[in-house]
């Protein structure tokens, strides 16, 4: 886990308090963190100062020449960019005021006892005024209420306030805008919008069993993440439960096929451990009606089945333990019945025998186990190999309509299991009944996933490394067979839709539906791995997503669909679409990047820019210029021409002393803002040669086209406290610079007003994700925003709603984007 440090954050009128605030970082630090601190690339050159003066901070030259300086550039400099040229390292703040030098590290004047006390005065003081740029007016006059008097200690400031903010014991200095009125009575308010869940992308077939079902309702029902999802197949829409803390691990039905069981796993929320449970839930309403086990299970549930012979009384619990504890609770009171010990090894299945509902069964590697429960006692008995070889594992099992007990192993064959008399010419008088296989069947090449019963006593069989779906008769004899295509993978589950028509989860996270005539055609498809790449078109309703599975994905938001994929040989974390709309740039791990035509999907331009795996794309507003950051600390700046597809270098931007991890264009497409991995923020002036402003003050006025960086004075107040550097991942402000969307690392997506500057601002919370969200963005209409996961490789789609949502600009929406199941957020 990440060390939490609090936040804090102090007002600081001048540069008298720099010595103050080396002192208070310096103490504020333990002996451990001291040794393993780093010194910023940033130095303070003696600078005079007056009490209410500005602070100038000023960094060690950190500047690189365009590649050819006297080539012709789309960038123009003008006299306006060559902001307080300065002859030497003093300049005068005020004319007429009296100057005072002050050297960073010097020797500290006065005494030290004293200056702590009127730091701890400072620190506790809330009068800090902040001012706004001209563009944010408006919203200035909505957050400024009861503005100080003229002749007030409030209005008074002098322009060169700065807050300070504290990382990990890193002080952040932010300098404030020059228009805004009245700091302390700015009010932050959660945005008046909000977010609702309206599609979710991606399956989770790759670790997962039995987990995809069709209901009388016309929907399939699977998981991803958080979420359980109903999927009408023929209307095409969506419903979701969201009840679930954490991942969802796996899934039943019940007999009246209307009531539902999930399980997940157990979590984890900024330290404070979430509890794994079964919930049972009502797939019409989408009401929860039991949570089963909540404080009894411990790390998951592995597999959960209900009892048929008693109409449903009963579910059969298996969760994540050592052990793997075996659990039958009464699903209407919601206790537990009995409980033992099952295996120290991988169970993989259990069920109830569907005419005996004290008989259970439960398989797993190298075993399937037989169990009898009587008088809450169970009495276990394991399956007898004999003759036959034991298979490593037993994947999976059903029951025949003569009793019988069919398992699907890892040496690709079904075993028939049958009660066998006692042996007592053996085993002597006290010889019991034993179960042992009665018939071997060889089904498939490798694995056989899954079993699947269809009326009528025929059987289904999936297939591994054949990815064959093969259709037996009652007596196991082959009546027909297929291939799924290889894109999709093995066969990891089928769910009967009408004795013909089949549904068929794969382990490359897809569901398939077709006939064995017709074949099969993705419904649903998803990620196979972590995603951090994630990018909006700027005029059309698509977005594109990039991960460690190597492949790059273009989505539609309107039809909810996967427009094309194709797989790059190393695999992207990063994306950005050139305005012009027909080619998009993707940043790899290597430190090559693409360029892929939209279209024809054909790589048009190719460079690489160090060794090192890229962080962030970003085209200018209009752009003529694509700057690319890496983990090599360098931000490499190319001008751009042919509608996006030729690139040419015009330069490189050095000064950071940590890697590249944000960055945004100014409105003009001159100036860059960048965070990187050591919590700087610089600003860089392109047009004059990729030169690092030395004064960052100069820059607080500045308009950015998107603010995607995670550190700035206007996002401030999205750092909870007791944050650490890495808590938030990425962030998105809208294209109306009304909200900014927050993905965090602990599952959350966070919506906040914008701007966003004072410390503790309220938010409304989102869930759904079930691990670490590693990006967010809104569409070019504010009428959705995506968030992806990181190892849950879930997309879900959001839709903006309220006033000043995205929702309204784009009209109706889709008949396909339904969603019954948002609950109202968590407003923080």
């Amino acid at each position: 886990m990440v060390e939490a440090t609090r936040a804090k954050l102090h007002r600081v009128p001048g540069l008298e308090e720099e010595d103050e605030e080396q002192e208070e970082y310096e103490e504020g630090r333990s002996e451990q963190e001291k040794e393993m601190s780093w010194t910023s690339s940033v130095e303070e050159p003696i600078q005079p100062t007056t009490i209410t003066g500005l602070q100038r901070e000023d960094f060690q030259d950190g500047t690189c020449s365009p590649e050819d300086p006297s080539s012709a550039s789309p960038l123009v400099r003008t006299s306006e960019q060559n902001l307080s040229p300065r002859s030497g390292p003093l300049s005068t703040i005020q004319e007429g005021e009296k100057q005072t030098l002050v050297r960073r590290n010097s020797e500290k004047l006065g005494n030290p006892e004293r200056q702590r006390k009127r730091l701890d005065k400072k620190a506790a003081s809330s009068a800090n005024l902040l001012t706004r740029s001209p563009s944010l007016e408006n919203r200035a006059k909505e957050l400024v209420s009861n503005a100080g008097s003229p002749g007030s200690r409030r209005g008074t400031y002098s322009q060169g306030q700065s807050i300070k903010m504290f990382i990990r014991g890193r002080p952040i200095t932010m300098y404030i805008p020059s228009n805004i009125q009245n700091y302390e009575d700015l009010k932050m308010e959660p945005p008046s919008e909000r977010l609702e869940l309206d599609w979710v992308y991606g399956y989770r077939g790759r670790d997962c069993r039995a987990n995809l079902y069709f209901l009388p309702t016309g929907e399939a029902v699977y998981f991803t993440a958080c979420v359980v999802v109903l999927y009408h197949i023929n209307k095409r829409t969506q419903r979701h439960y969201r009840k679930h803390t954490d991942c969802v691990r796996c899934l039943t039905i019940h007999p009246d096929k209307v009531r539902v069981a999930s399980g997940q796993t157990a979590g984890v929320e900024k330290d404070k451990p979430l509890q794994p449970c079964v919930h049972i839930w009502d797939s019409t309403t989408l009401v929860t009606l039991q949570q089963i086990g909540l404080g009894t299970f411990q790390r998951g549930i592995g597999s959960v089945a209900f009892s048929s012979a008693d109409s449903g009384a009963f579910l059969c619990v298996i969760d994540d333990t050592n052990e793997h504890m075996l659990s039958v609770w009464d699903c209407n009171k919601g206790t537990k019945h009995a409980e033992v010990k099952s295996t120290n090894e991988a169970v993989f299945a259990v069920d109830f025998n569907p005419s005996d509902s004290t008989n259970i069964i439960t398989c797993g590697k190298s075993h399937v186990y037989f169990w009898t429960l009587t008088a809450g006692q169970f009495m276990k008995k394991q399956g007898i190999f004999g003759k036959y070889k034991k298979p490593k594992f037993i994947q999976c099992f059903v029951f025949s309509l003569t009793g019988d007990v069919l398992t699907g192993d890892s040496e690709g064959n079904i075993l028939t299991w049958g009660k066998s008399a006692a042996d007592i010419k053996t085993l002597g008088k006290g010889a019991k009944e034993t179960f042992q296989i009665m018939r071997q069947t060889r089904a498939h090449e490798g694995s056989v996933f899954t079993l699947c019963n269809l009326q009528g006593g025929a059987l289904l069989s999936g297939g591994g490394k054949d990815r064959k779906i093969i259709r037996w008769s009652a007596d196991l004899a082959p009546e027909r067979e297929c291939e799924i295509p290889e894109n999709f993978g093995a066969v990891r589950t089928i769910a009967d839709v009408d004795g013909e028509e089949l549904l068929v989860g794969t382990t490359r996270n897809a569901i398939l539906r077709g006939t064995f005539s017709d074949g099969f055609v993705a419904i649903v498809q998803g990620h196979l791995d972590e995603m951090w790449g994630l990018a909006t078109h700027p005029s059309v309703n698509t977005f594109l997503t990039c991960g460690h599975d190597r492949q790059v994905c273009l989505w539609n938001t309107e039809e909810h669909k996967l427009d094309w994929c194709i797989t790059l040989e190393e695999y992207g974390l990063c994306a950005d679409f050139c305005p012009v709309g027909s080619v998009v740039s993707v940043g790899l791990s290597t430190g090559r990047w693409v360029v892929l035509d939209l279209l024809t999907r054909e790589v048009v331009s190719e460079f690489t820019d160090g060794n090192e795996q890229l962080s962030v794309m970003r085209y200018s507003p209009d752009g003529s210029v694509l700057a690319v950051g890496s983990h090599d600390n360098f931000i490499y700046i190319y001008n751009v021409t042919e509608s996006g597809r030729r690139y040419t270098r015009f330069g490189k931007c050095n000064g950071h002393s940590s890697f590249i991890t944000h960055l945004d264009w100014s409105k003009d497409g001159k100036y860059i803002m960048s965070n990187s991995g050591d919590y700087e923020i610089l600003y860089w002036d392109i047009a004059a040669g990729c030169k690092l402003l030395r004064n960052r003050f100069e820059s607080k006025d500045r308009e950015w086209a998107s603010y995607t960086c995670v550190l700035g004075f206007h996002v401030m107040g999205v750092w909870l406290e007791g944050s650490d550097g890495t808590d938030i991942n990425a962030l998105c402000r809208s294209h109306g610079e009304t909200m900014v969307a927050v993905a965090d690392d602990f599952c959350k997506i966070h919506l906040f007003q914008y701007p966003c500057p004072k410390p503790k601002a309220p938010s409304h919370r989102y869930e759904g994700h079930g691990s670490h969200v590693t990006n967010v963005c809104f569409t070019h209409s504010d009428s959705h925003l995506l968030s992806i996961g990181g190892k849950d490789t879930c997309i879900l789609q959001w839709k903006v709603m309220g006033v000043g949502g995205g929702g309204s600009r784009e009209g109706p929406a889709s008949v396909s984007s339904t969603s019954t199941s948002s609950p109202e957020p968590a407003t923080s």
